[in-house]
């Protein structure tokens, strides 16, 4: 690869990262092509894209980045691929559900808006993330409970002086 390749290869993962608020980085190394294949369908099933990248260009990438992603640059070693998605648990899901099956991917680092996970062993912490539609679903259910039991006991008051 000639230093032009790499500059507009960095500068390619840098526009991706700057349109990136959720950015899993995970380990795939020892992956065959089969089963390569099929975590890239299942990233596309969930709506996930997948990257594999080379360690030292995300890297600089991420030093060029306005945002801040701490450790996760250290993390970058041996084969590395970058899943991007809009909400924060689906690639922690994705990664999780395709180890029942084997012992990869693991989970080098993640970013999420703002916050950095370092280490697979986040990876049950990130699965447990609620996505936007779900905390929303969780407020508008806590708020029409009260309203819910209002309207049952105003009924059964009505019901009683009939």
């Amino acid at each position: 690869m000639t230093r032009e390749q790499k500059a507009v290869a960095i500068e390619d993962l840098k526009v991706k990262l700057a349109d990136a608020n959720i950015l899993y980085i995970a380990d795939i190394s020892g992956l065959n092509a089969d089963t390569t294949a099929n975590l890239r369908r299942a990233c596309f099933k969930a709506n996930i894209k997948l990257e594999v990248v080379k360690n030292t260009l995300l890297a600089k990438a991420m030093e060029a980045s306005d945002k801040n992603y701490e450790e996760l640059p250290s993390t970058l070693k041996g084969n590395s691929a970058i899943l991007i998605a809009d909400v924060a648990n689906a690639p922690a899901k994705v990664i999780k559900d395709f180890r029942k099956k084997s012992d990869t991917p693991a989970l080098k680092g993640a970013y999420i808006n703002e916050e950095v996970y370092v280490g697979d062993n986040q990876l049950d912490a990130l699965v447990a993330i609620k996505s936007k539609e779900e905390v929303i679903a969780e407020i508008i259910g806590l708020l029409q409970s009260p309203a819910q039991r209002v309207i049952s006991a105003l009924q059964n008051q009505f019901k009683d002086e009939e």
